[in-house]
């Protein structure tokens, strides 16, 4: 059994690194420190590396001892978190593919398998619903400090509990941690509903530019790092920008651009009948039915092209 492995493998390491994806949102940050505050509280010595930490989820418990990189050349065990493709692993694969055993946990339904052991459930909204089970067979207790960090995970990536992925379980967990005096209420506004100045002018500035193509069926706007740099912006500053084409009525996928060093980078989100995860395949990324992404390293308006070419063909 899987959890049998992944329960060895973390008993018997001396040396464990945490990894997640490159943009980490809530699920991944939350997934991320919720387990190392249950790895630390077995006595294991454990790093996690975040590279880009979004100001977004700076009032998660032990977000200070979040390390950017690590001089640790060799782990005993790596595991990554929120991660389908070791591709994904914020530039730092070198540590995941270095440790002596590597473990993946996810939800992901494009998971690669890229571990030795892979505990991965595509039904979970989130990853931080598949560690709650993990933890439970490690027999670590789910407190304030671990449950605000897996609460944060599940809100973020279901959206606040809208989503159609959100399970009967997710409102059981969420009921039990309000229970141990969780403050549900607290993390929904900071993770959700909270903005900093630059992301406000971002998100601003993308409306401002949002098409609404395909009688009204797309909706596309982006930034560019002149305006990152305007603004004075960070990464977590462009998270939730792609959710704002999704709700106006009509609309079937809001698509987001935004620029990188190479190319752009699409966040793809979609209402009821179109998967985005494979419009997004076609681009070599991925993600799930309703939210996922990809990178197209072309100018400005041939990847725009590109991307609404393919959407065009699930409307």
């Amino acid at each position: 059994m899987t959890l049998d492995n992944i329960k060895e493998e973390i008993e018997k390491a001396d040396s464990i690194c945490l990894l997640t994806h490159e943009n980490p949102d809530g699920d991944a940050i939350g997934s991320s420190l919720a387990l190392y505050i249950a790895l630390k509280r077995m006595g294991k010595n454990v790093d996690i590396i975040i590279p880009e930490m979004p100001k977004t989820y700076r009032f998660l418990p032990y977000v200070n001892e979040i390390k950017i990189d690590s001089q640790v050349e060799r782990y005993d065990l790596a595991i990554a978190l929120d991660s389908a493709t070791i591709k994904m692993l914020n530039g730092f694969a070198k540590y995941f593919e270095t440790a002596k055993t590597k473990i993946t946990i996810d939800h992901h339904s494009i998971n690669t398998m890229f571990g030795d052991y892979n505990f991965v459930n595509p039904d979970s909204p989130a990853c931080a619903q598949v560690l709650i089970v993990v933890l439970s067979f490690l027999g670590v207790e789910i407190d304030v400090e671990i449950g605000t960090c897996l609460l944060t995970g599940i809100i973020t990536d279901t959206g606040g509990f809208q989503y159609s992925g959100v399970t009967a379980e997710t409102f059981e967990f969420a009921a039990s941690l309000l229970n141990k005096g969780v403050k549900v209420s607290e993390i929904y506004k900071k993770a959700m509903n909270t903005k900093t100045k630059p992301s406000f002018e971002l998100y601003r500035t993308a409306l401002s530019r949002m098409e609404f193509l395909e009688d009204g069926k797309i909706a596309f706007t982006y930034i560019n790092n002149e305006d990152m740099e305007k603004y004075n912006a960070d990464v977590g500053d462009r998270e939730g920008i792609v959710e704002a084409g999704r709700s106006v009525e009509g609309v079937e996928v809001s698509c987001f651009l935004r620029e990188t060093e190479k190319g752009y980078k699409f966040s793809l989100r979609s209402n009821e009948k179109v998967n985005v995860a494979k419009i997004c395949l076609a681009f070599g990324g991925g993600g799930h039915i309703k939210a996922a992404g990809c990178n197209i390293n072309e100018p400005f308006e041939v990847a725009k092209i590109q991307m609404i070419n393919e959407i065009k063909k699930y409307l």
